[in-house]
């Protein structure tokens, strides 16, 4: 038995058909009902439909990412009680339709963040990075954020100024896109004004608020995921740092220690993301991998190589910061102990986290980024490899 090899697909608007999935050797599909807006209920009949559409190519729907929490539950606001129970619902929905694994993530208002896009790689493929120096002028000048300036020192304000005052309007305006991509799959982005308007709606709560909304979250819907047979796999921050005042707490070691001990059901886990959590510069992902092994619900593969003052580009899997022969060799390792316990989920869906955009996929059309057919191909025929030879080794080391 080898880790579950998926595959992330946004759906029929997906440029990356099925069949083509199909040909990469990934045999599960991890996806979401997009077209359902945030809060309303994923109904049987929608996600059997979606199901019948994968299976159809000869595929399985293996995960679920997302099934998006609303900014009303992250706040606790409004109408955030008819939300959770509308979460429940739709959670077991989708256990009823034998869906077992359920990602998602608690930061509030962007779900991901990079100020590059289209960073070139030496071989001429484009990745994607992050600039925190590109933040601040961003935050400071371009957003105009109140009392953004309390949030930098005077040699980061001093940059930022320096950056933006180099800067050409379209280098302005790619910052200003980069940071305001929708969620994938959504097809929405932000404006500015949006912006502005939903990140005020946090400027009374904190990092131990956010916390405390998170767990109380994870305990009002953790025991309808549990009847449901279904496991909650929660996605680190990304990047794992604060960013324009909003408060970062599923980013360290500490971080997931806390989240996993208030609520210690096995059903309570991580999606484990080298990447995001890679990001940071004193998180040890080999370290992290070991300690949260038997939580570990769903596994992102990707590397980054950090800069040492904050930023970080997306590299090749094998390259970078983040030893992913010692990660795979943990993830084997506790595979291996599921199967010999008899654990239910053995199957440990694994999937090849963004790609490299390489000349012929940027020929073929557009690809969201980090989402790219070859790129991602590419990277999952090394993460295939890279287990097989560690199985045949026998080397857990």
């Amino acid at each position: 038995m080898s880790l579950e090899q998926t595959w992330r697909w946004f759906g029929p608007r997906d440029p990356i058909r099925l069949s083509d999935i199909r040909q990469t050797g990934a045999t599960g599909i991890v996806t979401a009902l997009h077209q359902i807006p945030v809060g309303e209920i994923w109904g049987e009949d929608d996600i059997r439909a979606r199901q019948r559409m994968i299976e159809a190519a000869g595929l399985r729907w293996s995960v679920v990412e997302s099934l998006p929490v609303h900014e009303n539950i992250k706040k606790r606001q409004g109408n955030f009680r008819q939300l959770i129970d509308h979460y429940r619902i739709s959670l077991a929905n989708l256990g009823a339709c034998g869906i077992d694994t359920v990602c998602y993530n608690f930061m509030p208002v962007l779900d991901w963040s990079r100020t590059n896009l289209g960073l070139r790689a030496a071989d001429g493929s484009l990745a994607s990075g992050f600039d925190p120096v590109a933040m601040a002028v961003f935050d400071l000048f371009l957003l105009k954020r109140p009392h953004a300036e309390g949030d930098y020192s005077p040699e980061q304000i001093a940059a930022a100024r320096a950056w933006l005052d180099a800067s050409s309007q379209t280098e302005r305006d790619h910052l200003v896109e980069a940071i305001l991509m929708g969620l994938p799959g959504s097809g929405e982005a932000f404006t500015t004004e949006v912006l502005l308007t939903e990140l005020s709606q946090y400027r009374e709560i904190g990092a131990e608020t956010l916390r405390e909304n998170l767990f109380a979250f994870i305990a009002e819907v953790l025991p309808a995921a549990m009847e449901a047979g279904i496991n909650l796999a929660i996605h680190p921050d990304d990047p794992p740092m604060p960013l324009l005042g909003l408060p970062r707490i599923v980013s360290t070691k500490s971080d997931l220690s806390r989240f996993l001990e208030a609520n210690p059901e096995t059903a309570n886990g991580l999606t484990y993301c080298t990447g995001s959590l890679g990001a940071g510069r004193y998180n040890d992902v080999v370290d992290m991998a070991g300690s949260f092994a038997d939580r570990i619900h769903f596994i992102h593969l990707r590397n980054v190589r950090r800069d040492g003052r904050g930023g970080f580009t997306e590299v090749n899997h094998l390259e970078g910061d983040g030893d992913l022969y010692r990660v795979m060799s943990i993830l084997v390792e506790e595979q291996e102990r599921r199967i010999a316990a008899g654990r239910p989920d053995r199957r440990m869906p694994m999937r090849p986290d963004h790609g490299p955009l390489m000349q012929v996929d940027n020929e073929r059309g557009h690809f969201y980024p980090g989402y790219s057919l070859l790129g991602r191909m590419k990277a999952l025929a090394e993460l295939r490899g890279l287990e097989v030879a560690i199985r045949r080794a026998g080397n857990r080391g």
